[in-house]
């Protein structure tokens, strides 16, 4: 097996996940309900940071930040500007114009003033007919005369041309589609702004072709005449083509793709893709229109209409929505959008702000989808780095292994369409409810009594005492000796004797078997006690096993009947299983044979509980009764008191202090000697755990 390293260069991935992490996160979940598949649905949608601070988000997250992307843009952007860009090109080709006109009648003014000028100079031959200095007409003179009366009525035309041209403009609508209406109709005078209205219908009416046909916008850059009745057909073949699959045929798609493929955008493989594509285009439009005010909506109609109508394809881009309709009604997914910013933009600017905001709109719409783990595949993660960021994308792909993860990590295991969980996850589990309970524990917590009897059996202690018969001659050295000195006083050597051994004390660690015994009576899932009592027990559980593997442990589910149970039942314990009625009479019964078969070390029952009895068997048959009658509770206490003459001790551990099971627990305790503990579901695990630690060390001399 080879190895290649490399210098780090900040590409490559590291993953966030660790298993033990995530299912340590998952533990109390798991504990809760049992359910696999829910508890990692609930982990996919809350996302996870581990210990060294790195964030997966879970989808609510990936929410989160998807609506606060999109509301960014609804409070930057302003779509009035779309109209008022539009607007302000229009006045300057009108202004254009203006100044144009406004030049020949000033020069048309200033040729008039110096005809006048030189008329009326000395010596000047008046003009008139019949008067002094008028001309007389000699054949070989020119035609002076007639060129002087003719530009005069030039300048005048000239003159009553440019008022009448100033007074259109004038009269022009304010609405930019009124506008454009007219001056298409309109007689420029002056070349240059002639030009730049064209320039502008041309520019127009490529952003609108682009509107529709993405893969446009290269083609149309300078498009002739000739390039847009190439479009012209090629809108007439979509049309036939789809017409076509309304019809129920089977139109020959790759021949249209072959001749106008190069008009639509990479990705487009089949005639749905293509249907989908135009679809969405069209949904961007109506968005955008949708976005506007009336005004403005009205004023962009207008303006659209008349821009392919004039490019002769007004009919056919109108049925070619008809066509998409008919071929995929539901296909479309418009919407307005509420913009509240300031920052304009142009019609461009605008549609490919409308495909990102629908693009997100498609994108929340998938994540809300997703109901389970397989409902993650259907997320697109390129789109999701696209819109939301690179980080956002890789937590993504981390949810989608989660399930993978933990059965490579030997944590989970399939059973068909289930999903369970291993041995190593339940001890796993154990270990994490075992530090839990145990970083919460106080210096001054229940259960640590200091008990002055010290054996053998256990682990070696700092204390030593004098060497008696019997016990482990493990000596302490240094006692010893010192001993001898003060015996024998200073000096060497010296002379050891048997009174002056001393030895180790050692703990001496009582071996006992415990019957764990819950109560899973509907009031404990009610009072949210079962988790606690689930807790400790798989936590009691692991501390068996990892300290005092002698020890025995059995779990005891009860409710109107008892039974026993293993730590892998624990997490999928539900209420609906047990039915109603706390028969302790039953849960006691049941554990005094469990712990019959041991017979040295301490037994003892550590109950968890909420609620005194009510119910007991009767003849083979389970009694239920609420409140609790006489008989329950002299049944219940009879089996007690087997227990106690069986030297099993009962230990209570109350999650409520209830008038009724307080009575009956003082009963209980004045007939076992057994202890009683009030105990919140969130200190439960320190009182049971350091209890059972400190009852295993016991002292002798």
């Amino acid at each position: 097996m080879h190895y290649r390293y490399s210098r780090w260069d900040g590409t490559q991935e590291v993953s966030p996940f660790d298993p033990d992490e995530v299912i340590e996160n998952l533990a109390e979940e798991l504990l809760g309900d049992g359910d696999v598949r829910n508890a990692l649905e609930r982990f996919m949608q809350r996302g996870f940071q581990n210990r060294a601070g790195d964030q997966t988000m879970g989808l609510q997250q990936l929410m989160d930040r998807l609506r606060s992307k999109r509301q960014e843009r609804l409070d930057r952007y302003d779509l009035g500007g779309i109209m008022d860009q539009i607007k302000e090109m229009l006045d300057e080709v009108i202004r254009t114009e203006r100044d144009a006109i406004d030049r020949r009648l000033q020069e048309a003014s200033a040729t008039k003033e110096d005809a006048q000028a030189g008329q009326d100079e000395p010596g000047t031959p008046q003009a008139a007919d019949g008067e002094p200095g008028a001309p007389s007409a000699s054949p070989g003179q020119g035609s002076e005369p007639r060129s002087s009366e003719d530009d005069q009525r030039l300048r005048q035309m000239l003159e009553q041309m440019g008022r009448k041209h100033l007074d259109q403009l004038d009269a022009l609508p304010p609405d930019v589609g009124g506008r454009i209406q007219q001056l298409q109709d309109y007689d420029f005078m002056d070349p240059a702004a002639r030009e730049k209205f064209q320039e502008l219908l041309k520019l127009l009416q490529q952003q609108l072709m682009q509107s529709y046909f993405q893969g446009m916008q290269q083609s149309m850059q300078s498009m002739s005449p000739q390039d847009m009745a190439a479009a012209g057909q090629m809108l007439r073949d979509l049309n036939q083509m789809l017409r076509e699959r309304v019809q129920g045929g089977d139109p020959n798609f790759q021949e249209f793709m072959d001749r106008w493929g190069q008009n639509f955008p990479d990705g487009i493989e089949s005639l749905d893709d293509l249907v989908a594509n135009l679809q969405d285009r069209i949904s961007q439009m109506q968005s955008l229109m949708q976005s506007m005010s009336s005004d403005q909506r009205r004023q962009l109609q207008e303006m659209a209409e008349q821009l392919m109508q004039q490019a002769g394809m007004s009919d056919e881009l109108g049925e070619l929505a008809e066509l998409l309709q008919a071929i995929a009604p539901g296909g479309r997914h418009d919407r307005p959008y509420p913009f509240r910013g300031d920052e304009p933009v142009s019609f461009m600017e605008a549609m490919q702000l409308m495909e990102t905001l629908q693009q997100m709109d498609l994108l929340e719409r998938d994540i809300q989808q997703v109901r389970d783990l397989e409902g993650l595949d259907k997320i697109d993660a390129d789109k999701v780095r696209e819109l939301l960021g690179e980080d956002a994308g890789e937590s993504l792909d981390q949810l989608k292994e989660l399930q993978k993860l933990l059965e490579d990590a030997g944590y989970v295991t399939r059973n068909g369409d289930e999903l369970e969980l291993t041995p190593r996850a339940m001890r796993k589990i154990g270990e994490k409810a075992l530090k839990d309970i145990f970083q919460h524990l106080k210096r001054d917590s229940f259960g640590k009594h200091e008990i002055d009897i010290h054996g053998p059996g256990g682990e070696r202690t700092d204390e030593s005492k004098l060497y008696e018969f019997g016990d482990p001659f493990v000596l302490d050295m240094h006692q010893t000796m010192m001993n001898a000195i003060v015996r024998e006083g200073p000096g060497t050597p010296i002379h050891l004797a048997p009174p002056d051994f001393e030895v180790h004390r050692h703990e001496l660690i009582t071996q006992s078997s415990t019957v764990i015994v819950l109560d899973m009576s509907r009031s404990m899932f009610l009072r949210g006690c079962i988790l606690a009592a689930k807790k400790v027990t798989v936590a009691l559980n692991s501390l068996i096993k990892g300290l005092y593997p002698r020890d025995n442990l059995y779990i005891i589910a009860f409710s109107a009947y008892a039974r026993e149970i293993s730590a892998e039942d624990l997490p999928s314990l539900t209420w609906a299983d047990w039915g109603y009625g706390t028969n302790m009479q039953h849960a006691f019964m049941l554990s005094r044979q469990l712990l019959s078969r041991h017979k040295s070390g301490t037994k003892q029952v550590i109950l968890v509980t909420d609620g005194e009895p009510t119910a007991h068997f009767e003849g083979g048959h389970v009694e239920f009764a609420y409140p609790p009658t006489y008989r329950t509770y002299q049944e219940t206490l009879r089996e007690v008191k087997r227990c106690t003459q069986d030297h099993v001790v009962i230990n209570t551990f109350m999650m409520e202090r209830g008038r009724y099971l307080t009575e009956f627990v003082d009963q209980m305790t004045r007939i076992n000697k057994g202890r009683a503990f009030y105990a919140t579901p969130d200190r439960l695990g320190e009182y049971v755990l350091v209890d059972y630690v400190d009852n295993k060390r016991r002292s002798v001399r």
